[in-house]
């Protein structure tokens, strides 16, 4: 939602270089005060400051999504920190991807290193480091993935989702279906669905042996 009164229209704006602000705030025990002074301070009137106030589980942003409608090439973003565009570091880098394409920048007010993307400096060197290292933690979480299945398989522990049903059943299960019986026999006698025998009598067998009698 756009934050100042005055809506204004395609007809009224420069053809470009405006300086728009966003603000959002992601729980409702968060306020925008600090965000609207610092946009205020940078010169950024009202009437160009969009605002988004998530409450609950919602993740719709109308705000944002009326500053992406209204922006030109040649505009600038301007948010208190670069985190108010997204939810997560990949989804902020791909919000300011998306917006260098349509030659729009962004550019953030209070980061340890403030970012400027339309900036051939230190502002898109920092950018580009934070993208870098968005890069780097998803090479870093596949590993550490990978390394954990490899531990637990190499421990002999199953992975993936838990078994819903004890191993001795299943493998009574398996000894009826060798037996001749049908799924309906099956599930009647072993208490496991027809859904899950399909997949318990699919996979091989752990080996155990029991002595059922029908």
């Amino acid at each position: 939602m756009r934050y100042g009164s005055a809506m204004g229209t395609d007809d009224h704006r420069p053809a470009a270089g405006l300086e728009l602000g966003y603000a959002r705030v992601s729980t409702t025990k968060q306020h925008l005060e600090r965000q609207l002074d610092a946009l205020a301070e940078a010169s950024i009137p009202v009437e160009r400051i969009y605002v988004d106030k998530k409450s609950g589980a919602t993740v719709d942003r109308p705000g944002l999504a009326d500053l992406l409608a209204y922006a030109r090439p040649g505009d600038t973003v301007v948010v208190h920190t670069l985190d108010r565009l997204g939810r997560n570091l990949r989804e902020v880098l791909n919000l300011v991807h998306d917006l260098s394409e349509k030659h729009i920048g962004v550019r953030s007010l209070a980061d340890p290193l403030p970012i400027n993307t339309a900036d051939e400096g230190m502002g898109r060197i920092a950018f580009l480091l934070l993208a870098l290292f968005a890069e780097m933690e998803r090479t870093f979480t596949a590993e550490r993935a990978a390394h954990a299945r490899a531990v637990a398989e190499a421990a002999g522990r199953r992975i993936g989702r838990p078994i819903a049903h004890p191993a001795d059943k299943i493998e009574y299960a398996r000894l009826l279906k060798q037996q001749g019986s049908s799924l309906g026999e099956i599930a009647a006698k072993t208490g496991i669905p027809k859904t899950s025998l399909h997949r318990y009598l699919a996979a091989p067998s752990t080996g155990a042996t029991l002595n059922h009698t029908l």
